[in-house]
């Protein structure tokens, strides 16, 4: 794509942050800086953690490239104040931020909209009696995973494999939220695949299909071990890959999204339907991730990318008409 760096105007590049994901946000951001540097972008770190939030205005940043994940960076948090100042900035907005943040209000969307998603408990702070979790398992079968409804990077999930379990993996996700996620397990492939753009020019990237070592695709393997593997082409049939894209497309709609994405999927092995388990709106662009790595297989390079999304950055809010 053809971007003149210099009409980009002086970015800020926002990572870090406070939530539990600060040290994978710092290693998106990092990325993205040097990207967006090579490509002749006056960019310039901001961790919001450490710099008050009005000195973008203050100091006459034109944009922000969002690479925080979770709370109060890719909740609608950040997108809201840079709202306030009229600092373009990317992916969703402030709605659609909000939502995808909340797994359960996420769920909600997609199952009014038809589209499908495992079998769910929420269980709120006034419903999480000792009977009301141990009647889990009963509801939703299993084996079952339990997490909190707004972190990311698997960060409180557990999969549990008895009811024994079921009370210890609770405690594990209300280390990290009030609320609790409980969700039917889907056994089959797990799959990944992005999505660019907005409204009708939204389209899907090639799909990632996830091969985990025995202990699983947790937080730790995520992002600091080369155990994982990541098959991309997937080696899935083609209807199936197509299939998935136009689903992970209508989520991504559904929810309000713009700018980029990436949904999480599993497929069922007894029927190979694909299950919807979260909409990401600010993605991993760690070395890593899965967003760059979909990219490159479409011929996309990491700082094509970059640039590409930093270019689409823009507000919710239209300007007002200047007064007669």
């Amino acid at each position: 794509m053809n971007v003149d760096p210099r009409a980009l105007g002086k970015v800020a590049v926002l990572m870090g942050g406070t939530s539990a994901e600060r040290e994978i946000s710092l290693m998106s951001g990092s990325g993205v800086l040097a990207a967006l540097r090579s490509r002749g972008v006056d960019a310039h770190a901001f961790d919001p953690a450490e710099r008050d939030l009005h000195e973008l205005r203050e100091q006459g940043f034109d944009r922000a490239f969002i690479a925080l994940h979770g709370r109060h960076g890719e909740d609608g948090c950040v997108q809201g104040a840079l709202e306030m100042m009229g600092i373009a900035y990317t992916g969703s907005g402030v709605m659609a931020s909000a939502i995808a943040m909340d797994k359960v209000m996420t769920k909600r969307v997609w199952i009014a909209e038809g589209l499908p998603t495992p079998a769910h408990v929420r269980l709120a702070p006034e419903e999480q009696s000792p009977e009301a979790v141990a009647a889990l398992p009963a509801r939703l079968g299993l084996p079952l995973i339990v997490k909190p409804p707004r972190e990311g990077s698997s960060i409180g999930v557990t999969k549990v494999l008895e009811a024994a379990q079921v009370a210890a993996a609770v405690q594990e996700s209300l280390r990290h939220d009030p609320d609790v996620l409980a969700e039917a397990f889907i056994a089959g492939d797990e799959i990944t695949c992005p999505v660019l753009g907005e409204g009708e020019s939204a389209h899907a990237l090639p799909v990632i299909r996830i091969v985990p070592p025995e202990a699983g695709y947790d937080y730790q393997n995520k992002y600091f071990t080369d155990e994982v593997r990541y098959l991309c082409p997937s080696g899935l049939p083609e209807h199936e890959e197509r299939e998935i894209q136009r689903i992970v497309v209508a989520a991504y709609k559904a929810l309000g999204c713009r700018g980029w994405g990436r949904a999480d999927l599993m497929i069922r092995a007894s029927d190979r339907q694909a299950f919807l388990l979260e909409m990401n709106t600010s993605p991993g662009m760690t070395g890593h991730s899965l967003v760059p790595m979909s990219a490159r297989a479409a011929g996309v390079s990491y700082e094509d990318l970059c640039l590409r999304l930093l270019a689409a950055a823009r507000l919710d809010a239209v300007p007002a008409a200047p007064r007669e």
